[in-house]
């Protein structure tokens, strides 16, 4: 039999390794992936202060591109990401942007080294979920909350005299999922999401 514990650190790697698959590796690892969470209004309705998008380093970008730059150095808020559409340019002068919720086109003219990537696709709200894991206390509070399901749910096996009239495999309990502790662990959960 599989122990709860087991089985979650085989899920943990599966997904592990289907992301590294699928997504390849991301930007910090050297791939072409880099994950750009939305805050403003500049890109409603197709991108939501929220939302996480997922970009890739392309060879060549054109106008009707939603791509993620940083700001040029020098300039206000350099080194931040924007995530915006081309609308005119070249990589060699330098690319016209704006938002689709805006009336006027970016004061910053990215050039082709300054563009991390186009989008590929993303997750509505998601964002926010990361928001909240880059907070140090509540992702201690994150993973000592799993730690205590994890230590509160596995239990001992004991060890028991079965009684000859019973079977060999009748004296172990079968592992039940906790009552108390998953509900503690969700309520925690859920009050560090809504801070």
């Amino acid at each position: 039999m599989v122990k709860p514990g087991s089985l979650l650190a085989l899920l943990a790697v599966g997904v592990f390794v289907a992301w590294f698959v699928v997504l390849r590796p991301p930007a910090f690892l050297g791939g072409p992936t880099t994950y750009v969470r939305v805050s403003g209004v500049s890109m409603e309705p197709s991108l939501r202060e929220g939302d996480l998008a997922v970009v890739r380093k392309q060879g060549s970008y054109s106008p009707g591109d939603v791509v993620a730059f940083r700001v040029p150095k020098g300039e206000p808020g350099d080194r931040a990401i924007v995530i915006h559409r081309i609308v005119g340019g070249s990589a060699e002068e330098g690319f016209t942007t704006q938002g689709d919720n805006s009336e006027t086109v970016d004061r910053w003219r990215p050039t082709g080294e300054d563009i991390v990537g186009k989008k590929w696709f993303s997750v509505p709200g998601a964002g926010r979920f990361l928001a909240m894991l880059q907070s140090p206390m509540r992702l201690a509070g994150l993973a000592s909350g799993f730690a205590v399901f994890l230590v509160l749910s596995g239990g001992t096996e004991e060890k028991r005299k079965v009684s000859p009239t019973k079977p060999p495999g009748a004296a172990r309990r079968p592992w039940r999922p906790p009552g108390l502790t998953l509900w503690l662990l969700l309520v925690a959960v859920a009050l560090m999401v809504r801070r």
